[in-house]
């Protein structure tokens, strides 16, 4: 019989899910696109394009999430500047697809790294 090793993280990452608050949330979206951005430049870097392919749609998947849940009604400000910068992000993965080029990644990868910090700061408040 196989040993699942991975049901305990599997069960600690639904539970901490299901326990955070919406800030907490985003900051791990946040996380989840880093971490999808960062093995896409890799891939990219090392010709696997399906690889690449896989894990840069993962992130758009989740910045497209990101993008949904912005409210423009109680954002102020901020949702429009935000939903400017995720199309930005968006332009730029795709310019990384088309030129097979993983600078433009390593460039999102930073600015959503820096939205991420900030969320961080807002969670821990």
């Amino acid at each position: 019989m196989a040993t699942n090793y991975t049901a305990p993280r599997d069960q600690y990452q639904r539970s901490a899910v299901l326990t955070a608050t919406q800030e907490q949330l985003i900051v791990m979206l946040y996380d989840g696109a880093g971490r999808y951005l960062a093995q896409a430049a890799v891939a990219m870097g090392e010709r696997q394009i399906e690889a690449a392919h896989n894990k840069l749609r993962r992130a758009e998947l989740i910045i497209g999430h990101l993008q949904a849940s912005l409210d423009f009604e109680r954002g102020g400000e901020i949702a429009p500047r935000l939903a400017s910068i995720y199309l930005f992000c968006q332009r730029h993965l795709n310019q990384a697809r088309l030129n097979s080029d993983p600078e433009p990644i390593d460039e999102v990868r930073r600015l959503l790294g820096t939205l991420r910090d900030a969320w961080s700061q807002i969670a821990t408040a």
